[in-house]
């Protein structure tokens, strides 16, 4: 099951992994600049886990944030891409 994922990751396009780590980015994003999610939420006093649900907002946006960044970090190092500089930088 491991070696069928790694597979998976090494055959996948640059095209697909930018995709996907966009779609996950850009929500986290959306969340952080669209206040209508946010204001409509603020005045719910229910807590989530125990924390007032405006809080809960923002740490979900920032695990989902640092959850993309992770996740193409891994993504790279099982490609290993990770490290690599454009050949115009070495000029």
């Amino acid at each position: 099951m491991k070696s069928a994922i790694r597979a998976a990751i090494q055959t996948m396009s640059p095209r697909t992994k930018l995709t996907v780590f966009w779609l996950l980015f850009g929500a986290s994003i959306l969340l952080a600049i669209a206040p209508p999610f946010y204001l409509a939420g603020s005045g719910i006093s229910a807590p989530v886990l125990g924390v007032p649900f405006s809080v809960a907002y923002w740490i979900f946006d920032a695990l989902l944030a640092t959850g993309a960044v992770w996740l193409l970090w891994i993504v790279e190092n099982i490609r290993d891409e990770v490290g690599e500089e454009p050949a115009e930088a070495g000029a």
